[in-house]
């Protein structure tokens, strides 16, 4: 059974730091491409980064590139998202994904697994 269960959320001030974490167990997680994706409500989930198996590659929305920072740790099975430079337009329910194969997308139509999410708020 797949699991992905992400941890680190919290509530900061706008220009502030938050470390996002996705532990995977289940399937094979050095195979699959990871992405974060967020929510804000009454909005659309939004695709914010993915990272290929390996790690050497990464993706970025826009909105974040130069703030946000994925990462992977494949011993670990475990992903991470570094924020800096946080915005209150950050503030949204962010969730980690996985896909065992295809590219690296931040389509969320595209993902077979996904976590719970976990809470970033932003205040300005």
């Amino acid at each position: 059974q797949v699991q992905l269960v992400e941890s680190g959320g919290g509530s900061v001030q706008a220009g502030g730091s938050l470390r996002l974490s996705c532990a995977a167990s289940g399937y094979t997680y050095s195979n699959n491409f990871m992405a974060w994706f967020r929510q804000a409500p009454g909005k659309e989930r939004e695709g914010v980064a993915c990272i290929y198996p390996g790690g050497g590659s990464t993706y970025y929305a826009d909105s974040v590139k130069g703030r946000f920072t994925i990462s992977r740790d494949n011993p670990k099975n475990t992903v991470y998202l570094q924020m800096n430079s946080l915005k209150p337009e950050d503030t949204a329910m962010y969730y980690c994904a996985a896909r065992p194969g295809g590219y690296c997308d931040l389509s969320a139509a595209k993902y077979n697994y996904w976590g719970q999410g976990t809470q970033v708020t932003v205040s300005s």
